[in-house]
């Protein structure tokens, strides 16, 4: 039996020679098997495969003696919302997010939408997997579930309304499934939505959505320019990502977002602890201890944030990668919270959205994350940490190698699934320096991988 889809954090795989409808229904028995869940929250993304694997999912999950509750076509955040939301045991999600479109997969979750991964349990469920499982005396039984409106109450709940003027948006689901949730949100907001690619369709007839790559980002930024917009957002397909683009159509990276995501939570909640990745820090360390919060470092992943967040009570939490969690969503991450905590900012500054950015990225310019692939990943950070390390003001080792110096740091650290390295630098203030000092890095890792 085939179990390769089975990864750190999640189930991703070809349909369906990697997953389909017979190893869904097997998952499912294993999953209430080594959960012990009875009560279980189910919801699909728009992939053509989606349903007839969700359908085969539930049945598992039912003859093992859970009762499914399924919340049908959703984005993952919903599966957390909703498990967490109506105190259920457990949660799956049918998804493959931005793989390609003959794809699918599982994100998994417990009580409390704890993240299910490969060192709390999702071995444990693959290992199960091909046992002979008999049926449960008792069958589950299944129930479709609404939760629509109450996760629209709990999102307009992170904003003050009456502070929201009219604004032109430009919103891009790239035909994954935000486009739904924006056309529920927008009875309730004053802006106007310029929206591109918008229906869901599991063909993806514009690619596949993954903004992060580069070749995906014109169709936003173009929409931005043409219409006036005062920002353009872009989700994955499973949309718990989003990433933003100001009103010149300029992608804003991700570190960015986190500072000014920090200091408008902080500046409602009057204090508390932002958890952010080790990655760079600076921009961010310095927004949450002028807004009066505490920054904490963690190693970077879901399930290491979340796990910190919940460790220290923060309230949010940010990655580079575009993911942003929340104390009151369960600690989990949302692609729908942040553009609207950002709207709303822009609402009460009457800034834009480029003012806003541009000096935090004159404060702390950085090199974005470069990714090399490394013949020996190991043996390459260890001699950059020999060469670097001892005329550093710090070394540290939150996630791979973090070294700091007065002016500049950087961090390096390994792919969890592939031999890649990858690497962060920033200044303070001094371009010229970080690009200096990027460019040396990178010739080092070359000289040291040939």
């Amino acid at each position: 039996m085939d179990l390769s889809c089975f990864k750190a954090y999640d189930l991703r795989g070809r349909v369906p020679d990697q997953l389909n409808p017979d190893l869904a229904e097997r998952i499912g028995r294993a999953y209430v098997a080594v959960t012990g869940a009875k009560k279980v929250i189910v919801g699909y993304d728009i992939r053509l495969s989606s349903h007839e694997i969700t359908e085969a999912l539930s049945s598992g999950l039912m003859a093992a003696g859970a009762d499914v509750f399924d919340i049908g076509l959703c984005g993952t955040e919903q599966v957390y919302f909703a498990t967490s939301h109506y105190g259920m045991d457990g949660g799956i999600m049918v998804t493959a997010s931005h793989n390609p479109r003959d794809h699918n997969g599982m994100k998994m979750v417990g009580p409390e939408s704890r993240p299910i991964s490969s060192d709390n349990g999702l071995n444990d469920i693959r290992d199960r997997v091909p046992e002979p499982f008999g049926d449960a005396p008792k069958q589950g039984r299944y129930e479709t579930l609404e939760v629509a409106d109450a996760y629209i109450d709990h999102l307009l709940g992170y904003i003050d309304g009456s502070s929201l003027k009219p604004m032109k948006i430009v919103v891009n689901a790239g035909n994954g499934g935000a486009g739904l949730v924006v056309d529920m949100l927008e009875k309730h907001l004053p802006f106007e939505f310029i929206k591109v690619h918008h229906q869901p369709d599991g063909h993806f007839p514009n690619g596949v959505p993954n903004p992060i790559l580069e070749e995906n980002r014109a169709a936003t930024a173009d929409a931005v320019i043409a219409s006036k917009a005062a920002m353009g957002i872009a989700w994955d397909g499973d949309y718990d990502r989003c990433f933003f683009f100001d009103e010149n159509g300029r992608f804003i990276e991700g570190y960015y977002i986190v500072g000014l995501l920090a200091d408008q939570f902080l500046r409602k909640t009057g204090g508390g602890k932002v958890i952010h990745d080790p990655r760079l820090i600076w921009n961010t360390i310095e927004l949450v201890k002028e807004a009066g919060g505490e920054a904490i470092e963690s190693k970077t992943g879901h399930a290491f944030i979340k796990q910190r967040m919940r460790d220290e009570d923060a309230v949010y939490g940010g990655e580079m990668s575009a993911h942003h969690y929340f104390r009151d969503f369960a600690y989990c991450d949302s692609g729908m919270i942040p553009w609207l905590l950002i709207a709303e900012r822009l609402c009460q500054s009457g800034q834009t959205l480029s003012s806003l950015i541009d000096a935090r990225i004159e404060a702390y310019p950085a090199s974005g994350e470069i990714n090399r692939t490394i013949a020996e990943p190991a043996r390459v950070i260890r001699a950059i940490e020999e060469s670097y390390g001892p005329s550093a003001l710090s070394v540290s080792y939150v996630d791979g190698l973090s070294v700091e110096y007065a002016e500049w740091r950087f961090n390096l650290r390994m792919s969890n699934t592939e031999p890649v390295v990858r690497l962060n630098v920033e200044s303070r203030a001094d371009r010229p320096l970080m690009e200096a000092k990027t460019a040396e890095l990178l010739s080092a890792m070359d000289r040291l991988n040939s």
